[in-house]
């Protein structure tokens, strides 16, 4: 995979438009990371070099479980104490991170699926038919075979409380909560059954994206990956035997910055 000379220049002109803002906020320290896209790109190295020019500070490509971690340590940041263990699901565009902490050690898998990349291998951005369906869900379990095989511990954990992160997630939220304007305090630990996630991702994988697009909540640009997330999001929950996620806005860059603290 090789990230293309639009997409670099996008990001560039961003981090331009950050270094200024930090400029006017008089930050002094900071980190810049790069995940999945520029982990898996030929070319990341040399994205990395000029985003670490435009942002004017440190800058390096995570490890997958690097971004488990850091995921980790945001989303549980603040919650309080459950006697069942702890498990994390970070849904991304290109990788999907699990972590959980086993006798006071950190166990992750990031596993090469994500919204963006079910959705351009497998899923399709239209309507979903059963070709594409079968495919996208062959996809998941073999992503998620190779991570209980990796990390035994997925399979004996028994009842534990998931958290779910990032914008598949977040959308989702909105969605189920016909949420017009963004909200953070009621995004932030809403409780999301696992049959809500398969309902929405059914209904939404049988819409054009423009008609999704028009419902409540939908984030613009969530509209044609979203199902593809949420079929990643569905199939983690069942394979861990949950009924339910805890939504949460506290993600990988609340766990980053937590760690420049002094």
């Amino acid at each position: 995979m090789t990230l293309t000379p639009e997409a670099m220049a996008r990001s560039f002109e961003v981090l331009s438009d950050y270094r200024t803002i930090m400029d006017e906020a008089g930050v002094s320290r900071g980190l810049l990371v790069a995940t999945s896209a520029v982990r898996d790109a030929s070319n990341g190295d040399d994205f990395l070099d000029e985003a670490r020019r435009r942002a004017g500070v440190d800058a390096k490509i995570l490890s997958g479980h690097e971004e488990a971690a850091y995921s980790y340590a945001g989303a549980t940041s603040g919650l309080e104490s459950d006697p069942r263990a702890t498990v994390i699901v970070d849904v991304g565009g290109g990788s999907t991170e699990l972590a959980v902490m086993v006798d006071g050690v950190l166990e992750s898998y990031s596993m090469q699926l994500g919204c963006v990349r079910v959705t351009e291998r497998a899923l399709g951005k239209g309507v979903v038919n059963e070709r594409r369906r079968d495919a996208a869900t062959a996809m998941i379990a073999e992503q998620l075979d190779h991570a209980w095989q990796a990390v035994p511990a997925f399979a004996t954990l028994g009842d534990v409380r998931l958290i779910g992160l990032a914008g598949s997630v977040s959308t989702l939220v909105q969605l189920d909560a016909r949420m017009g304007t963004y909200d953070r305090d009621l995004v932030h630990h809403r409780r999301i059954s696992t049959a809500t996630v398969r309902e929405w991702r059914d209904r939404l994988a049988n819409e054009l994206p423009e008609v999704r697009l028009a419902r409540p909540g939908m984030i613009r640009g969530r509209e044609d990956v979203l199902p593809a997330g949420l079929y990643v999001l569905a199939a983690v929950m069942e394979r861990l035997g949950v009924d339910e996620l805890l939504s949460s806005e506290s993600d990988i860059l609340d766990g980053i910055a937590s760690s420049l603290l002094p």
